[in-house]
């Protein structure tokens, strides 16, 4: 199984971060059809140095429930690649989709591969089975950019900023990689340090709003602040604009992710705020962006509340997936071939809340889903409405299967319940260990 042991002790109404079942880090979000699509980098559990193999993938489409993907890449995927999977993005082109990757290779140098997909969810693979680009050093933290002309933009690096021209194809460039001026008027001041004299480090974010170039980093000295500058063309001159997010939330790392959605902008951003979180063990968090009338953003703070209304309701009458939840404690993601993607309980109150279930006018009347334990003890999940000591919708006894392998659907009839509320699974009972599984579930008339 895949994923970490989180017991949280974070407050209920919290949303960020907003992924509690594993460590992610470095947000690329990604809009396509009218659903967003979150890209992240990956911390091992336990992690004490940047120990990432493969990069995950979430969704939403009302930006308070996420529903986690199969791993879609790793470093392996690139022969030529001997580890570290580190902040990636993805882009889609005339319906393909190409996932711009940082990973050492066989020598120790890092360098960015592509990698290409026929869909999101990947597969993903290599098209030209070497590097893309190299620079003199510091080839990590790609973004990427499709400007309206149709020219394709790549930019990356620490402690410099590189970028090139790509092709129409986006697996080639065209001309030399250029270096990026590392001038204060463009990035910033760094005082004291006549080898770096500008805050930026790491983990450009290169974005466009009505006419303006934007190019978001991760300035430093260490620990790192979100910082960014603006120009008129996307290769410059860069301009410093300030600061967008000064240092705090426990990691010496950051990383902007910026995405418009359904009229808005959101700032995607990564701190250490689940339990056993460090600068190592990282979790990805989104709050909204807003700019002033002239273009410039003001410093904004972390925030715990994250984005908190719904920008719609979620449909309980088809299969929802286990995994598509806005909160979690005591929660691990995994996967296996049989299911997919699903989630273990790891202890005694543990839980998952689904946020704005549409209940519709007319009341369900009975409520399944498929789930699974190995333990011969009484283990029960309990759905409530609208908190953890909420109105109870059904109490299921988890069935005796014999592994996360093998399933059975229970089904329950329930009380009349009708308009928009917050779902809480609540799975309880007494085990030595992972407690039950639970794959999807569903409202039936």
């Amino acid at each position: 199984m895949q994923g970490v042991v989180l017991l949280s002790g974070l407050a209920v109404n919290a949303q960020n971060p907003i992924i509690q079942t594993s460590y992610t880090a470095d947000p690329a979000p990604m809009v396509y059809n009218d659903k967003l699509y979150l890209y992240t980098s990956h911390d091992e559990d336990g992690s004490t140095w940047f120990t990432m193999n493969d990069w995950k993938l979430y969704s939403t489409d009302d930006m308070v429930n996420w529903t986690e993907h199969p791993t879609l890449l790793s470093f392996k995927t690139f022969e030529w690649a001997g580890g570290d999977a580190w902040a990636a993005q993805c882009i889609e082109r005339d319906g393909k989709f190409y996932m711009y990757v940082p990973v050492t290779d066989r020598k120790g140098e890092t360098a960015i591969g592509v990698a290409v997909a026929d869909s999101p969810y990947g597969p993903f693979y290599d098209p030209i089975g070497a590097p893309l680009v190299r620079a003199d050093y510091g080839n990590i933290d790609p973004t990427v950019f499709i400007d309206e002309d149709g020219q394709a933009y790549l930019y990356w690096g620490n402690p410099n900023c590189y970028y090139v021209k790509l092709n129409k194809d986006m697996i080639s460039y065209k001309g030399e990689i250029h270096a990026v001026p590392m001038k204060p008027e463009a990035f910033g001041r760094r005082e004291g340090d006549p080898q770096r004299p500008t805050l930026y480090e790491e983990a450009p974010w290169l974005y466009k709003r009505k006419g303006m170039y934007y190019l978001f980093y991760a300035g430093g000295p260490v620990p790192e602040h979100l910082a960014y500058a603006t120009a008129e063309s996307p290769e410059g001159p860069w301009k410093y604009g300030g600061t967008l997010m000064a240092t705090e939330g426990g990691s010496f790392t950051n990383h902007p992710g910026i995405a418009d959605f359904r009229g808005k902008t959101y700032l995607f951003y990564h701190d250490a705020s689940l339990p056993g979180g460090s600068g190592f063990t990282r979790s990805v968090c989104v709050r909204e962006l807003d700019f002033q009338s002239d273009g410039k953003i003001p410093c904004m703070k972390m925030v715990k509340e994250g984005v908190t209304k719904s920008l719609k309701p979620l449909c309980p009458y088809q299969k929802v997936e286990a995994e598509t939840m806005a909160w979690s404690e005591k929660m691990k993601s995994a996967y296996n071939p049989q299911v997919g993607v699903f989630i273990t309980a790891l202890a005694d109150g543990a839980y998952t809340k689904v946020r704005a279930v549409d209940f519709g006018e007319k009341a369900p009347s009975r409520f399944s889903a498929r789930l699974s334990t190995t333990h011969n003890a009484e283990i029960t999940m309990e759905v409530r409405l609208d908190g953890l000591d909420g109105q109870v919708l059904a109490k299921i006894k988890v069935p005796r299967t014999g592994g996360s392998d093998r399933w059975r659907i229970m089904e329950e009839q329930i009380p009349q319940v009708t308009g928009v509320h917050d779902l809480y699974f609540i799975f309880k009972g007494k085990a030595p260990k992972d407690l039950a599984y639970f794959d999807y579930w569903k409202l039936n008339y």
